[in-house]
């Protein structure tokens, strides 16, 4: 007895010098895979730790009861008694090896295998003495709780499967709060042998291991007769489930930018899975190689509830792994809304303000509209509502191509100009780089308060304004009044046939060469944004933002509750006492003779830089005007063209092949001029 106590008075101190010295080293159990989930906890995406594999923080709360019954049942019947070490378990097994001559039992306690889980080691007397210490360690300093946790997030479960989280998901493709007694069972028994017990590989083996468990422990979990009869004859998983892959480009990006291991983020989970669908019907209508971005924003909060970077992730020839939400992109027509809004809080037009829609010069720059076609005197209002490009181009040039980007950058905007050169007319057309992001940030703003704020990608984000308003209440107003009057697309119902009608403000818009179609409107409650192209940037002629992007901005908005869309009061869209500055943009240009106004003198023929076709001087070319006032007198190179004076037509007979400057002056004196090439 004496040696006994001296024995252990010298064992206890040795314990607590080797604990000091070696202290449990838990970083395999720190170390886990990042769950990032939906609005309701659904699983969205999960990322492996080292080697690939999959190894999920598990707390008791996550896990079925009746599971940590069975658990403790088969493992280790006095786990909540022992102190880490089984002495009983030990003496039972040391005496069957004597009396049989080999290993019956083993006397591994859970905690001791929680130490080999954070420790893996060749299975020798040395580290089974290893595993004692570690495991006495762990209890010394860990809950029972805490050591139970520990298990459930490392116990090896076949392949890359590592908790009993993963294998729940992997094998059931649900998670383990709720288990049937078949499915406890078989997590139970894998992690004594994953390799050769997995159902998806050996089946026969995995349902054998399982019924032993259902038969050992059945009672003690509180399990019917009936029940375990219904358990042992229910099959096994004859597969493993691939962990899911919803709204992975935004997975990945929050991932990225949180150390926690569970990411929360506001998406609708339900919503997301259809404009998935979507995005991919759409997407292959489209092209083989064509891609669809969705992105659908909470007004008020900024939350996003739907993020599809790309139609189908796993699509290589779609480029499905680029993320078109964040990629630059040419953004078309889809900042005129911002150019007149600007111009509306500058005084420099009103929405009534008539302007001229002809062909133009601005230095060297000469827009054209998108089907080469004009429409002479016309509102603000339809300019924007039919996306004229030559009138946004002169507001723009009223208001500042540098101001106007400048203004923006301010606000938050994210706007990226060529080799970040000045900022030009182009801006208005497309002539920037930015984001399907940023440009939904612009609108949500547009149909909120007016100030651009961060999007909400994940819970507990705050989204704070960046600077001032962008645009005053009364522009926000106007400006949702002319957007909210362009009308669904073509193959759309008419609003009058519709149950529940929407008042979405909308722009389209169509990137240089077909590269990028967009189409971004909100409505009371959200604003979403649609581009559809190549990731890679090849064209895709005939698809523009009006007969692709817009039908499926429409149908995205289908899948959202439908909301009161706030009534648009702005003294902008009066056009009593519009004060005369305001009538007209270029200034009022009356005719000497009618006394009445008259379009400015353009010349609609030939266009300025065309190349026309020479027909080796035998048929002559038409020479063609518009606007001004008669009579007119035409030059070619300088020398005065005989023609009728009071005729907006002027034919010339070309014989050689060259450059040629036509010019056209008006009775008041106006000249227009226009350099062409002729070729056979």
């Amino acid at each position: 007895m004496i040696l006994f106590a001296a024995g252990l008075g010298l064992l206890v101190p040795a314990f607590f010098l080797f604990d000091a010295a070696f202290p449990p080293n838990l970083a395999r159990y720190r170390t886990v895979s990042h769950e990032v989930v939906a609005a309701d906890g659904s699983l969205l995406r999960l990322f492996p730790v080292e080697d690939g594999r999959l190894r999920l923080a598990a707390s008791q709360s996550q896990v079925d009861p009746l599971f940590l019954k069975m658990l403790i049942a088969y493992e280790d019947k006095r786990f909540y008694r022992h102190i880490g070490v089984d002495g009983l378990a030990v003496v039972r097994a040391m005496w069957q090896a004597v009396a049989s001559g080999e290993i019956v039992s083993g006397a591994s306690t859970l905690t001791m295998q929680v130490a080999r889980l954070l420790e893996p080691r060749p299975r020798t007397l040395a580290s089974k003495l290893v595993e004692m210490f570690r495991a006495l360690q762990l209890e010394h300093h860990y809950s029972k709780r805490k050591i139970l946790e520990i298990y459930l997030t490392l116990a090896p479960y076949g392949g890359n499967l590592e908790g009993i989280r993963a294998a729940s998901l992997a094998y059931f493709g649900h998670g383990a709060q709720h288990l049937t007694p078949d499915e406890a069972a078989l997590l139970v028994v894998l992690p004594q042998s994953p390799a050769s017990l997995r159902p998806d590989k050996h089946p026969a083996n995995a349902r054998a291991a399982r019924n032993k468990v259902l038969a050992r422990v059945w009672q003690e979990a509180g399990l019917s007769a009936h029940l375990l009869t219904l358990a042992e004859a229910a099959p096994v998983p004859h597969s493993k489930q691939t962990p899911a892959q919803v709204a992975p480009q935004l997975a990945a990006r929050v991932e990225d930018a949180h150390p926690s291991p569970l990411i929360r983020t506001p998406i609708d989970a339900a919503l997301q899975q259809q404009l998935e669908d979507l995005a991919a019907s759409w997407a292959r209508r489209v092209h083989p190689n064509a891609s669809v971005a969705i992105l659908v924003v909470e007004n008020k909060s900024r939350s996003v509830l739907g993020y599809v970077g790309s139609a189908e992730f796993a699509n290589t020839a779609r480029s499905g792994f680029v993320d078109m939400v964040t990629a630059i992109r040419s953004p078309g027509s889809t900042l005129k809304p911002f150019i007149y809004g600007m111009a509306f809080d500058r005084g420099i037009v009103r929405p009534q303000t008539r302007i001229i829609d002809a062909p133009r010069r601005f230095g060297t720059y000469a827009p054209s509209n998108f089907m080469h076609a004009f429409y002479g005197e016309v509102t603000i209002s339809k300019a924007l509502r039919w996306s004229l490009n030559v009138p946004a181009v002169a507001v723009l040039d009223r208001l500042g191509p540098v101001q106007f980007t400048e203004a923006l950058r301010h606000a938050g905007a994210n706007l990226q100009l060529p080799d970040d050169k000045p900022a030009g007319l182009a801006v208005a057309l497309g002539g920037v780089g930015t984001s399907l992001e940023n440009l939904v940030s612009l609108y949500a703003a547009l149909a909120d308060d007016g100030k651009l704020r961060p999007l909400v990608l994940t819970e507990g984000q705050k989204s704070v304004p960046v600077s001032h308003p962008l645009l005053s209440t009364a522009s926000r107003n106007a400006l949702r009044h002319i957007l909210s009057g362009i009308g669904a697309p073509g193959d759309r119902l008419p609003r009058k046939y519709q149950l529940n009608p929407r008042h979405i403000a909308f722009k389209t818009g169509t990137s240089y060469g077909f590269r990028d179609a967009w189409a971004i409107g909100y409505d009371g409650g959200y604003t979403i944004g649609v581009w559809v192209g190549r990731p890679d940037g090849t064209p895709l002629p005939g698809h523009f933002g009006s007969n692709t992007a817009a039908p499926i901005l429409f149908e995205a908005f289908d899948h959202l509750p439908v909301t009161s869309s706030p009534r648009v009061s702005s003294p902008l869209l009066s056009a009593e006492n519009l004060p005369p500055g305001l009538r007209y943009f270029d200034g009022p240009k009356i005719s000497t003779v009618t006394g009445k106004r008259m379009l400015p003198l353009t010349i609609a023929f030939p266009l300025a830089d065309s190349i026309v076709a020479l027909d080796t001087g035998k048929t002559p070319l038409t020479l063609s005007a518009e606007g001004g006032e008669l009579p007119l007198q035409w030059f070619v190179d300088g020398m005065p063209l005989a023609s009728s004076r009071w005729s907006h037509t002027a034919t010339l007979l070309l014989k050689n092949q060259g450059f040629y400057r036509v010019s056209v002056v008006d009775r008041a004196g106006d000249r227009r001029s226009v350099n062409f090439a002729a070729k056979r």
